[in-house]
């Protein structure tokens, strides 16, 4: 049998080598909206992009959400970034709570996340209660700030869904720069998102 030895050169790029997670939001999946695009972008400069398919996409939950995210990414590290939408973006910052002390990750990209307040939701008993599921559940924004050290938050300034006021959190609590895009709704496949130079800028800046 014969026995392949990595270089030092190539095990070098191996660590160095930067991966990205896209999470998508509430009912989402891979190849949503501008997800493929960005994935390709982000590839084209060198990355390895993973957008994996969260369980119950129509009813997401943080007991099944989370240990996806964890399986999905494996030992976590300053190399590895994250780009969310939507409840995407909670998903992340509550994986990044769960990551043991002295872990820290790259840093990331928040697209119309919230903590705080949702608006223009079906009247629906389903709805309501994830909608509670999220907002209800507490988060230690002190723990995920120690390990996510640069993140931005992308809001529209006409999402129906997402209301500016959840800003506060990102910029407050978790020390992320906030930037406000004009007429975006809420940057999905349904409002015909199909490419996002925001989030791609917002990555590539906080790699530097």
């Amino acid at each position: 049998m014969e026995h392949r030895f990595d270089s030092g050169w190539e095990r070098s790029i191996k660590i160095v080598q930067k991966r990205v997670f896209i999470i998508h939001g509430w009912d989402g999946y891979p190849e949503e909206g501008w997800f493929p695009w960005l994935k390709h972008e982000l590839e084209t400069r060198g990355f390895v992009v993973y957008i994996p398919q969260l369980p119950e996409a129509d009813r997401p939950r943080i007991y099944n959400w989370i240990p996806a995210i964890a399986d999905a990414v494996g030992l976590a590290d300053e190399n590895t970034y994250f780009v969310g939408h939507s409840i995407g973006c909670q998903a992340i910052a509550r994986f990044i709570e769960t990551l043991p002390e002295g872990i820290k990750v790259g840093g990331a990209v928040f697209v119309a996340g919230f903590f705080k307040l949702l608006t223009g939701l079906e009247d629906d008993a389903e709805v309501q209660k994830t909608d509670r599921h999220w907002l209800d559940a507490p988060i230690d924004f002190t723990k995920i700030k120690s390990r996510v050290p640069k993140s931005i938050a992308i809001f529209s300034d006409d999402d129906p869904f997402v209301p500016l006021e959840n800003q506060e959190e990102f910029r407050d609590f978790l020390g992320s720069q906030v930037i406000i895009e004009h007429k975006k709704r809420h940057f999905s496949g349904s409002d015909g998102m199909r490419e996002l130079p925001a989030a791609r800028d917002a990555l590539l800046e906080i790699v530097g």
